[in-house]
């Protein structure tokens, strides 16, 4: 990292830890300040709207807001991100907003399967809401909505479907993206809170499969895994979003790190656990040590001119500190540690965070750049996966000091 950053150095939690032979001063209690007054910002920006906040593009200052609809994979983070405010600062404030989010959610709650996204859209705000409150009828939702995930399932295959819309359009027959991994955890959630257990079965079985077709040799993920549906055979891997088929799409390998650190914690099977370490030491190994937050695509054709991602940065943030805790390595377990902090460290630098520019946590994160949609821009799941993170390591801080 280059010197002359500013990080947040006062406050209760301070570590300092070496990145890149540098010592990086990183306080995350100063962080989840600075992320609740920017939740704040949000809220009065927005003003109690019905509509969820998505991006602020590059060249914005304001949240680009879309209605709740099950067309809109990302209305789930918003809500999300309000329960995670509450959690850090237990505000009766935040919580009455976290609610009201949520419970726009509701006419989701009833639809048929349209997609894998159902665990974006309904676990992280209605799981999150029930993890916090107990809300029976939070729970039920979440119980819901796994058995409706669960209907895209295809035992044949051995995977769920992710894009029914894709199955003509594309001639895809069976189709899942490496980011339905992020959605086994609504199933392995049901399964141990009253579902069926077929539903933990289905999680496993997908992890599998996807670990045997989705990547290639090297550890490295496909954005999209096409199956035949009579056979269950695999039929080729390629990208959507990514640069090219056999390139390493930042976000996907992300996807990718974060899924398999959750499905061994839910397992405890070795396999996952050895399969995380690879898929996670390629990341590793083609990252800027100078900057721990990637180009949109590793083999993006015009690096160092590229754009970066940082909702990558902070998806393997959060996993790396799961990791670390189930790791039967320690000095895998302390690598992983201390590579997360690095990047949240980076995360929170001037360069990366809105502060003064818009109300988001987070600039420069790209979306889908092949079909130039949200490039270098503030993304909301950016900023409830680096939200997230920043909570787990505050707690890991507090019970440190215990």
């Amino acid at each position: 990292m280059k010197t002359g950053r500013v990080f947040f150095l006062a406050g209760i939690i301070f570590t300092m830890i070496s990145c890149s032979s540098n010592n990086v001063k990183f306080d995350a209690d100063e962080v989840l300040k600075y992320c609740n007054n920017q939740v704040k910002r949000t809220l009065v920006e927005i003003n109690d709207t019905t509509m969820m906040p998505r991006n602020i593009l590059c060249n914005q200052t304001h949240w680009n807001l879309v209605p709740v609809s099950i067309c809109d994979w990302t209305v789930g983070f918003w809500p999300g991100i309000l329960w995670y405010d509450y959690e850090y600062t237990k505000s009766e404030e935040i919580k009455k907003a976290a609610i009201y989010y949520t419970e726009l959610l509701q006419p989701l709650t009833s639809l048929p399967a349209y997609d894998h996204d159902l665990g974006f859209q309904l676990f992280c705000s209605y799981g999150n809401a029930y993890r916090l409150t107990g809300n029976e009828r939070y729970r039920q939702i979440v119980m819901n909505a796994a058995d409706t995930l669960a209907t895209l399932y295809n035992s044949t295959v051995g995977t769920i479907l992710s894009w029914p819309r894709e199955v003509e359009q594309r001639n895809w027959p069976h189709n899942t993206i490496i980011d339905n991994m992020m959605n086994l955890e609504m199933l392995f959630w049901a399964a141990k809170n009253g579902g069926n257990k077929k539903l933990y079965d289905i999680a496993v079985r997908h992890a599998e499969t996807t670990m045997k077709n989705q990547f290639r040799t090297d550890g490295g993920c496909y954005h999209v895994a096409v199956y035949d549906t009579i056979s269950g055979n695999f039929i080729k891997g390629i990208t959507h979003q990514g640069y090219a088929d056999n390139s390493l799409w930042s976000r996907g390998q992300a996807w990718a790190i974060y899924g398999y650190t959750m499905v061994y914690r839910e397992t405890q099977d070795k396999k996952f656990l050895r399969f995380t370490e690879k898929i996670s030491d390629l990341y590793l190994s083609r990252l800027n040590k100078n900057d721990f937050v990637p180009y949109w695509d590793f083999d993006a054709p015009h690096i160092p001119n590229e754009p970066k991602d940082a909702s990558a940065a902070a998806v393997v943030a959060s996993a790396f500190l799961d990791l670390s805790n189930l790791e039967d390595n320690k000095e895998k377990a302390g690598k992983y540690k201390e590579t997360a902090i690095c990047m949240l460290a980076e995360l929170s630098s001037e360069k990366y965070q809105s502060r003064n520019r818009n109300p988001s946590f987070l600039l420069h994160s790209t979306g889908h750049y092949p079909n130039n949609s949200e490039v270098d821009a503030s993304i909301i799941y950016a900023d409830y996966y680096y939200i997230e993170a920043l909570i787990k390591y505050n707690k890991s801080i507090i019970e440190q000091k215990k």
